[in-house]
């Protein structure tokens, strides 16, 4: 710890004798025993009765010590500040960090997930899901038609707007608005057949989000890592639950059957799905409709985690590393203007600006109109001039 004090008024200087290393030279060391023989001797002769055999006794030992240590190194004394001018001065903790790709963002405390530590059964069933739905898309060059490529496009619409931002981000993370039970519930089951998880588990990774952004505990902040935020982090689910405790903020879901049901059965669903669409139409189907628009899907909602924290525009002072993305956002139904949503967390409405396309507000709108959705929450002008930067 540092004391700071004030100077002196007026200040003296000191004077301090020139430090000088001790050398030995040929010659030098019976200069200093004759020298050292003459002063003992003065010295017994000053007032001491001392006998002469006891004077060349004393004589005859101090010189033969000297003689010992004529050839010994004597340490050479450096100041302290030279020491610490020769010494290597540590790089400045920005410095041992890097930043990510046309950005400003710095990784502060890069994670490791592939390598290096013991995966548990979640990790590698999580993997295997992943990785089976990429290699179903190296299929799809030889497996198109346009009826494959249409069911494709309807289930992304279905599982990606209906069930991954209208319900279980707008509606279950943050009751943005309110639908009746059995829309609420459709919805939901929507948003599992997008391959994603159970509303239960994405909901509590998506609070826990928000309750910890861009720290250390965040499921999947870009300063840990790019790749991290964008999908490595669903393979190390046991470091979440430590740094963020596992699904304890959602008993709001758990305490309904219908979500504690889907969160036991969860993957049996998209299997049936699939299912379907190979009976329906062959391996095409199966091909376009699973593999492609799930792949599709996965990275577009991975995007918002990963690229709207990275790229893009910060127009409110949220305090994070949120941003507007615009060509995220037209991929994934308004979801990219991110800068806004962490802004007003509580908002049904994401696209701020007229400007601003959100397929999934526009939903919630014609909702409202039909009377199918209440309690639509949106910031007011005053809420909106306190955050403006």
């Amino acid at each position: 710890m540092a004391l700071i004090t004030s100077p002196p008024s007026n200040p003296k200087p000191l004077q301090f004798s020139p430090l000088h290393r001790a050398t030995w030279r040929p010659g030098q060391a019976e200069f200093v025993l004759s020298r050292a023989m003459s002063n003992t001797s003065m010295v017994l002769n000053s007032g001491h009765n001392i006998s002469m055999s006891n004077k060349l006794l004393l004589n005859t030992k101090f010189s033969n010590h000297l003689h010992k240590n004529a050839n010994r190194t004597v340490p050479h004394i450096t100041s302290a500040a030279l020491v610490e001018a020769a010494e290597p001065k540590p790089e400045p903790e920005a410095a041992k960090f890097r930043r990510i790709l046309l950005s400003d963002v710095v990784v502060n405390h890069q994670r490791r997930v592939i390598f290096g530590r013991k995966w548990n059964f979640r990790d590698l069933a999580n993997a295997s899901v992943v990785s089976a739905m990429h290699c179903l898309c190296l299929f799809a060059p030889f497996q198109f038609n346009w009826s494959a490529l249409l069911v494709a496009v309807a289930l992304y619409v279905v599982t990606g707007l209906f069930g991954i931002t209208l319900s279980f981000h707008r509606n279950l993370s943050h009751r943005s608005f309110k639908v009746p039970k059995w829309l609420e519930y459709f919805f939901a089951y929507c948003g599992v057949q997008a391959l994603q998880g159970s509303p239960i588990d994405w909901v509590s990774t998506h609070r826990y989000h928000h309750q910890f952004v861009d720290s250390e505990r965040d499921p999947h902040s870009p300063s840990a890592g790019f790749w991290f935020s964008h999908m490595s982090w669903l393979f190390d689910t046991a470091s979440m639950n430590e740094r963020c405790g596992g699904p304890s903020n959602v008993g709001d879901l758990q305490k309904q059957p219908f979500y504690r049901f889907l969160e036991k059965t969860y993957i049996i669903h998209p299997i049936a799905l699939g299912a379907l669409l190979y009976g329906l139409g062959g391996f095409p189907f199966l091909v376009w409709g699973m593999g492609v628009r799930v792949v599709w899907v996965y990275h577009i909602t991975w995007l918002v985690n990963s690229a709207c924290h990275v790229w893009g525009k910060q127009p409110w002072k949220t305090g994070d590393l949120s941003r507007n993305n615009w060509w995220v956002a037209l991929l994934s139904f308004g979801e990219g203007w991110h800068n806004n949503h962490h802004a007003f967390e509580y908002s049904a409405r994401h696209g701020l600006q007229w400007w601003e396309l959100d397929m999934t507000w526009y939903v919630v709108k014609l909702l409202q109109a039909i009377g199918l959705a209440i309690d639509v929450k949106v910031p007011t002008e005053v809420q909106k001039q306190r955050l403006a930067i």
